[in-house]
């Protein structure tokens, strides 16, 4: 792929995460930079190559690829093409164990112990320290390498954040680095989990020659849609938090803290999670207690792991009755109906079904 010798090319994995730091890397990067990226679901071997052949040109100076892999070697792969000098790893979890058949081979793709092994000697890794796995790689790899924490005191972090504050519509925050360069963001995206994305972006920015100041700028161009979250409002002037993007355990956990803003009736529709393995009872267990501390009705909408969310709402204090199964559209459209204050939020949360979508947005 001799079209990348030019380009300085940034790789990310991770188990989430992914495409809202390519996104925000890439808004961050046009400000200064000729940048390409990987479009929508083009992080297979299929799509990078297809982006390497037809889309990269002598104009571009950065190329910010999307990885993902679903077996041990798949990282491999995709660095095989896209050689990249700078790896970025947001995080890990077991949202995809079942495909991968073991954690030691998810850590291997996902984990990115294969990005790390294909950097050059002179490349540099950053990684979240807020996240058991990547910590652990941090410490174990002898490359070059930046770690990034929501706060200070977690590790000896290159950029933390004071003075998170989440609004409705916006997350504003102050982002120190360890080489005493500071600034104020405020971006229009919708939770703080999604700073931790930000922060990889912002590790990656000031490597390829941006300050601390020139990105907080250039972060005010992020769209909400860029980080998988959509704020909108639906039927009777209701809050729709529309998260059907894409789904995994710490995605649901941080959109349910993110919920808590809302001060009316709060309500969640989800699927249950999908390639866990063996942790999946437990995950869904868990997800039901957080369930009950943040919602007055949880309607779920696959019946595979419905009784693990269930138990454990239930032993947290949410009424049985609160908890609902239902796969049919019309019929959750009506249990909300009741929904009439413009404090009231729905919480959409992985792929429920587009009909039930279009219904609330009405």
């Amino acid at each position: 792929m001799g079209q990348l010798k030019h380009i300085k090319v940034v790789g990310i994995t991770g188990s989430y995460g992914k495409t809202s730091t390519k996104e925000f890397l890439t808004t961050i990067l046009s400000h200064k930079y000729q940048v390409l990226s990987t479009k929508e679901h083009q992080n297979s071997e299929m799509g990078i190559a297809k982006c390497i052949l037809e889309d990269v040109s002598l104009k571009h100076e950065i190329f910010v690829v999307e990885m993902g892999a679903y077996k041990k070697g798949g990282i491999d792969l995709l660095c095989s093409l896209a050689k990249p000098q700078i790896g970025i790893v947001t995080g890990v979890n077991q949202q995809h164990l079942s495909l991968f058949g073991s954690m030691e081979n998810l850590l291997s793709a996902e984990g990115g112990d294969e990005l790390a092994q294909n950097l050059p000697l002179d490349g540099l890794l950053i990684l979240n320290g807020d996240n058991k796995w990547c910590a652990d790689l941090y410490k174990k790899t002898t490359l070059r390498k930046r770690i990034y924490t929501a706060k200070k005191d977690v590790m000896n972090a290159d950029i933390w954040t004071e003075d998170i504050t989440v609004r409705k519509d916006s997350v504003s925050f102050i982002a120190l680095s360890r080489d005493k360069q500071m600034a104020h963001f405020t971006v229009n995206m919708l939770g703080s989990h999604n700073v931790q994305n930000m922060l990889a972006a912002v590790l990656a920015a000031k490597e390829l020659g941006m300050s601390l100041e020139e990105i907080a700028l250039a972060a005010k161009s992020i769209k909400q849609q860029q980080a998988g979250i959509t704020l909108k409002s639906g039927i009777n002037g209701i809050n729709i938090i529309d998260s059907s993007y894409s789904s995994n355990p710490d995605g649901v956990m941080a959109d349910l803290e993110y919920l808590k803003i809302f001060s009316g009736k709060r309500i969640i529709i989800m699927p249950c999670l999908i390639e866990l393995g063996n942790t999946a009872s437990e995950t869904h267990y868990y997800i039901g207690k957080k369930i009950a501390q943040v919602c007055d009705l949880a309607i779920i909408t696959t019946k595979d792991k419905f009784e693990d969310i269930k138990r454990g709402a239930v032993e947290s204090g949410m009424k049985e009755s609160n908890i609902i199964f239902s796969e049919n559209p019309r019929d959750i459209f009506t249990l909300l109906e009741t929904f009439k204050n413009k404090s009231d939020a729905v919480l959409l949360e992985g792929r429920v079904p587009s009909e039930l979508i279009s219904f609330l947005k009405k």
